[in-house]
Order: C-alpha cells, then sequence, then structure tokens
C-alpha cells in the first residue's frame, strides 16, 4: 500500500507543476501592468517602476515561477498584493465556507441521484423511468447561475421563505446547495441508473431469483450493493469538483468562499492570491482522488492497489 500512495504522489507532482506553471504563465502575460492596478491611476512613473521592481515583475517568468514554488513548497504562499494579508490566513479564512456549501451540494445530489436513479432502473422502460429521464435531462440542461437566480426570485424575492446572499445561518445554503445539487444530482442519476441496469443483467442476479429470493430481497441485497460501486467513485469526483468549481455559485449567492476570493483575484492580477488558491486545491483534489482509491478498494475486495 505504501508503494502504492508513493506511485500515486509522484503522478500528482508533474500535473501539479503543469498546471501550476500554466496558470502562472497566464497571469503574466495578460495584458495590464499589475503594479499600475495596485496603486492606482494618479502613481507616478517612478512609483510604478518601483512597485515593479519591489514583487520581482522585471524577472523572467520561469524565474518568478521557480522563486514562487520554492518559497511555496517551505510554506510561504506571499501575501496579497492588494490586501497586504497572508495569502495562507486568507484561504483558511473562507475555505470553511467553501466546504460547507461543497458538503451540502454532495449531499443534495448524491441523494437525489441515486435514489431516483435506483427507482428509474427497478421501473425501467416505464413511465416512471421515463419521468425520471425527463427529470434529469432538464435539470442537467439548465445553467447553475439560471437556476440559482430563478430560486432566488421564487424563494427570496417573491415569498420571503429564504435569504438570497451571504452564509451567516444554515439557511442561506439552501438555495445554493439545490442550484447546483440539481445539476449533479441529475448526471448522477443518469450513471446510477445506468450502473443498476447493467447489475440487473448479470447472470448471479437471476440466480438469486431463481432461489426463491423476493424481488425487494434481490434489489436490496444484490443490485443496490454491486450497482453503487461505480456511483461512489463518481460522489467522490464530484466532491472536488464542486470544489474547485465553486466560482459560479459563490457568485451567484455571495457567498465569501474560495471561488469568489479567486475570481476577484484573478481580475485584478492579484498571482500570489490566484496561485495559492490553484495550489491548495490542486493538492485537496489529490488527496480526494486517493482518499476514493481506498474507499473503492475498501467496499470492493476485487480492487487491489497496486
Amino acid at each position: 500500500m505504501l508503494k502504492y500512495i508513493l506511485k500515486r504522489i509522484l503522478l500528482v507532482i508533474p500535473v501539479l507543476i503543469g498546471v501550476t506553471l500554466f496558470i502562472y504563465t497566464i497571469l503574466a502575460l495578460a495584458p495590464g501592468d499589475p503594479a499600475s492596478l495596485i496603486l492606482g491611476p494618479d502613481a507616478l512613473p517612478e512609483q510604478i517602476i518601483e512597485k515593479r521592481i519591489e514583487l520581482g515583475l522585471d524577472d523572467p517568468i520561469l524565474v518568478r515561477y521557480v522563486t514562487y514554488m520554492k518559497d511555496a513548497l517551505q510554506g510561504d504562499f506571499g501575501r496579497s498584493w492588494f490586501t497586504g494579508r497572508l495569502v495562507f490566513n486568507e484561504f483558511f479564512e473562507r475555505i470553511p465556507y467553501t466546504l460547507k456549501l461543497a458538503v451540502l451540494i454532495t449531499l443534495v445530489a448524491a441523494v437525489m441521484g441515486v435514489s431516483l436513479g435506483i427507482l428509474a432502473a427497478v421501473k425501467h422502460n416505464t413511465p416512471i423511468d421515463y419521468s425520471v429521464l425527463a427529470f434529469a435531462m432538464l435539470f442537467f440542461s439548465i445553467p447553475t447561475f439560471w437556476l440559482g437566480m430563478f430560486l432566488q426570485m421564487i424563494f427570496g424575492t417573491i415569498l420571503g421563505w429564504l435569504p438570497v446572499m451571504g452564509a451567516a445561518t444554515f439557511k442561506h445554503y439552501i438555495l445554493p446547495s439545490f442550484s447546483s445539487g440539481s445539476s449533479h444530482g441529475a448526471s448522477t442519476i443518469r450513471i446510477t441508473r445506468s450502473s443498476m441496469l447493467d447489475v440487473l443483467t448479470q447472470d448471479y442476479i437471476r440466480t438469486a431469483r431463481a432461489k426463491g429470493g423476493s424481488e425487494g430481497w434481490v434489489i436490496r441485497n444484490h443490485v443496490v450493493r454491486n450497482g453503487l460501486l461505480p456511483v461512489v467513485t463518481h460522489i467522490g469526483l464530484m466532491f472536488a469538483n464542486v470544489i474547485s468549481g465553486s466560482l459560479v455559485i459563490e457568485t451567484v449567492f455571495a457567498i465569501p468562499g474560495i471561488g469568489s476570493y479567486v475570481a476577484n483575484a484573478a481580475r485584478v492580477r492579484d498571482i500570489p492570491v490566484v496561485m495559492g488558491v490553484i495550489f491548495f486545491v490542486g493538492v485537496f483534489v489529490a488527496v480526494v482522488n486517493l482518499l476514493i482509491d481506498f474507499i473503492y478498494a475498501f467496499i470492493d475486495p476485487r480492487v487491489k492497489l497496486e
């Protein structure tokens, strides 16, 4: 197992380097001068030159990137060019909001997707199956931001039942969780249904039925148990995807998580903030993927970690 973990870590390193180098290069080559943005329109040319030297903006891109990564590996992610605060501190102040939202979105998607996916598979080629597929297609097609604004209008503005912005209480997370969870739940429905239908055609299912097991018993003890194995992987990857793709939903609902944080930083080319978030999220996704492998191997003895 230790050999497997080391192998996965070695595979993550070049991916992380490639992603961070690509993002750093894009930010460095983007139009506009970060020094001018920091100092404002009234800054003198001498002040801008001095600021560029202070930030190292005149050094070659590769030199700047290597310097940044060397510091990052030592735990120094620098300070925001605009707020002056440590990126490490700002990130860990905001990540709890994103994690809460991601857990709730994943929970909504998993409950919706697994329950309706199983129902559609059990009722294959019936009106119930077609209705579930239509429901999944509808919510898979609706953009998350559009659904979010629609729910804000109905439950916030018109009915006044729920808050539409912020993250002060649990109620603030209900609308964004359903807005994004519905889309992810739709994809989970399709994956669950497909997996269940595949299991239903296996020989051991026919054997279990031939031995006198009731349909409900066969579904609970054989179909669901084996059919959910691919869904576990999907849900784990979905959680990582929600974390890394939280920008849209956090912007719509004004949640102060890392999505809105990195979006604001990218807009003003605050390179230390953007790079810090990319680095942390990259490591987080790698850890989640590793945990998914362990969970899958635990619930399915046929899978070996090699």
